[in-house]
Parts: structure tokens; C-alpha cells; sequence
């Protein structure tokens, strides 16, 4: 594993490309000036032992160095040794909704764009919580299992989209199988609290066209699993876009508009069953802040991880490169030499 102790001095890098537009300025406002005196094929006549290319190359591997530099400043680590350590946390898995309906635009940007903004953000506040991500349409579908790698867990969830399932419809009955079945087996032990840590959170539009959706929760509460669920759209309806942004709408059939609306009945009973919460999301917001209250509410359990305890220095192995790039800067001559010119090195 690799990690910054000094991760801010990487904001140093956005300075390259300002440097690189600044070279660039520089270079066309000489070529410029140069025509108002003499035509520019001229150039290489009047100034022999000009050379662009090398003052090119030159730049280039400075601008190379500069970056090693920045990268050495941040304080590059390699994890060597792994520990067991105990904390304590929950189990929360999410169910995202991205059926084709998700892309309906009633919450800005669509849908499923605001669920997963929201999701990122839930994440960044968890700290010693466990995390699973389950996606659904006609059927459910691991996107990751249960993990404490928020990283990962925010690399799979921005790869989310309603291209990743084959099978379109809205099967809440489904998601809520796969979520109860998702959960560490630790997690559902009778001496490590029974249960009561484990949460599933439902992000959804509520539109359910396939199987049992109460008789799942039923089945959930029994295990003791709560079940919070969100409900994201108006119960007004909108259309529904053959792609995000575009103005064409799907249509049934018979060539009518199909409409979307959010179905908060079946939410607000699956998560009443389960002794959960129920939120609709707004137009700015999804309403996870009031989800993460009640989660934090929640009893937590102990378990095991592994971490890296210990980190290798590595950054100098970045300064040796920055060095040796700079050697090679100071050897590469900035014009032409004569010595040099009949072996054609640099021209």
C-alpha cells in the first residue's frame, strides 16, 4: 500500500501545466517578434546556433525534475508490515437503484447522479463502519462486498451507472435478499450482538415490478435487520431520458411517453416493518444526513481488520530520479555547437 504523509504538497503538480502554457506563450510571442524584423525561414541562417529543440528539451526534463520534486515533498510511504486491530462499527449495506428510470431528471442532475453524490459524501464522513454496495434493476447485483476500504468503496460506486445491468425493471424484493445475505457471518452471531449493528440502506424511485418486496423485509426484520429507505423523484411523475441530458424520452409500445413516479407507499412500509426510517429526497439533497443520525444511533460491534502498522520511506527514490534529470538538464547545452554540429546530436 502506498500513502502520502504529506499529501497536500501535491497541489504543486497543478503548477506544471501553468508552467507548460507559460513556455508555450513565451515560444510563439518570440516567433512573432522575430517576423517583424526578418521572414522566420531566415531564422536558422541568422542565428545558426539557435536551437527551439534543445531549449524544448531542456524545459521538458526541468519540468520532469520539478514533478519528482513535488512527489518527494508529499512524502511517498510503502506499507511493510500488516496487524490485527480490534474496532468497533457497523454493517451498512447500500441498495442502489439504476434501473432506467433513475436518469429521470425531477432531482438535479438525475436521479441517480444526486444518489451517488450523496453516497460519496456518506462515505467520507464513516470512519470505523463496515460498507457494502449492491446495485438492482430486474435483478440484484454485488457491486462490493462488505469492506471497511472507503476507497475502493468510492471507486466501484463513481463506476456506477444503468449500463452495468442487463436486465431492466425495479426488483426491491431482490435487493433486499442480496443485501441480508451480504453481511459478514460474524456479523449475524448471537454473541456479537445479533444483529442489531447491521443496517441496509434502499436508494430508490420505489417503482417495485418484481416479487415480494413486504415478504423480503419480513423476512430481514427477522434477522434483525433494519432496513432505512430513501425515495428519491416526485409522485407527480416525469419522463423518463433515453440518456442523461437528452431531451428524447423513452416510450412504451404503443409510442407513449413513459412516465416515472416515486412510489413512497411500499418505501415507507418496508422500512416500518423493519423499524427503519424512511426519507424523501429533495431537490439539493438525498437525504442521507438524516439516515446517517439514526445509523449513528445504532449499536456497534467489534471486529478484526488489518492495517498497515508500519511504512517505508520512498522518497528518495524520487529525489535520485529529480537529481539524475537535472545532471542530464545541465549536460544538454541550450544552443548548437560547432564541434558537435557534424555529428547532428540535438538538431
Amino acid at each position: 500500500m502506498i500513502r502520502f504523509e504529506r499529501i497536500e504538497f501535491l497541489y504543486l503538480l497543478l503548477l506544471i501545466p501553468v508552467l507548460l502554457v507559460l513556455y508555450f506563450i513565451a515560444y510563439y510571442s518570440s516567433k512573432r517578434n522575430f517576423k517583424k524584423f526578418a521572414a522566420y525561414e531566415l531564422k536558422g541562417f541568422l542565428f545558426p546556433l539557435e536551437s527551439w529543440f534543445r531549449k524544448g528539451l531542456k524545459f521538458a526534463i526541468w519540468i520532469f525534475a520539478f514533478g519528482m520534486l513535488i512527489i518527494a515533498l508529499a512524502g511517498p510511504q510503502v506499507g511493510s508490515k500488516l496487524k490485527e486491530v480490534q474496532k468497533r462499527g457497523r454493517e451498512i449495506v447500500i441498495a442502489l437503484d439504476v434501473s432506467n428510470s433513475m436518469l429521470s431528471e425531477d432531482i438535479k442532475p438525475n436521479r441517480l447522479e444526486m444518489a451517488k453524490q450523496s453516497l460519496n459524501r456518506m462515505l467520507n464522513e464513516m470512519e470505523d463502519d463496515k460498507v457494502g454496495l449492491i446495485v438492482f434493476a430486474g435483478d440484484a447485483y454485488t457491486q462490493i462486498p462488505i469492506t471497511n476500504d472507503y476507497g475502493a468503496a468510492r471507486l466501484f460506486l463513481n463506476s456506477v451507472s444503468t449500463e452495468i445491468v442487463s436486465k431492466q425493471g425495479t426488483a426491491i424484493a431482490s435487493a433486499i435478499e442480496l443485501a441480508s445475505r451480504s453481511f459478514s457471518p460474524e456479523s449475524a452471531d448471537g454473541n456479537s450482538g445479533g444483529g442489531k449493528s447491521r443496517a441496509i440502506i434502499i436508494i430508490t424511485d420505489g417503482e417495485n415490478h418484481e416479487g415480494d418486496a413486504i415478504a423480503a423485509a419480513k423476512e430481514a426484520a427477522e434477522k434483525g435487520i433494519v432496513i432505512h429507505s430513501i425515495g428519491l423523484g416526485s409522485p407527480e411523475g416525469v419522463p423518463i431520458p433515453t440518456f442523461p441530458g437528452s431531451r428524447e424520452f423513452r416510450r412504451d409500445k404503443d409510442g407513449n411517453v413513459v412516465v416515472s413516479r416515486l412510489d413512497e407507499t411500499i418505501l415507507k412500509q418496508i422500512s416500518s416493518i423493519t423499524k427503519g426510517y424512511y426519507v424523501r429526497a429533495g431537490k439539493n439533497t438525498a437525504g442521507l444526513q438524516q439516515l446517517m443520525q439514526k445509523i449513528n444511533e445504532m449499536e456497534t460491534e467489534e471486529y478484526t481488520t488489518k492495517v498497515f502498522a508500519e511504512y517505508i520511506e520512498r522518497f528518495q527514490f524520487f529525489v535520485g530520479i529529480a537529481l539524475i534529470l537535472l545532471l542530464v538538464e545541465f549536460l544538454v547545452m541550450q544552443k548548437k555547437s560547432l564541434w558537435l554540429k557534424k555529428f547532428k546530436i540535438f538538431e
